[in-house]
């Protein structure tokens, strides 16, 4: 699976992008048909700590799924968006059966 990680305004070091490449490459096992994900993450402009946001694109075959969620560290924003993305796709595994 392709994963392709950008970030807005700053550079990512080595360990969080393996996180985040780690945390992704799990989804391919849930299903089959994903074909790659992109990852943008960004410091949103409000005064609050909460001021990092990861939004997960995942590509499958014929859909796209998204989740975008913010949180104190980039870490635990793309673990709500992994956790989100794990949802969509029992959802739509759920779907398919039907």
């Amino acid at each position: 699976m392709n994963i392709n990680i950008n970030s807005v305004h700053f550079k990512t070091d080595q360990k969080l992008e393996d996180f985040i490449e780690k945390k992704v490459s799990k989804l391919s096992n849930l299903y089959e048909g994903v074909l790659g994900s992109e990852v943008v993450l960004r410091l949103d402009n409000s005064e609050t700590r909460e001021n990092k946001v990861a939004e997960i694109k995942l590509n499958l075959k014929g859909y796209d799924l998204f989740a975008k969620k913010q949180s104190k560290t980039f870490e635990e924003a793309a673990n709500t968006a992994i956790d989100a993305l794990k949802k969509q796709i029992e959802k739509h595994k759920w779907r398919l059966k039907k």
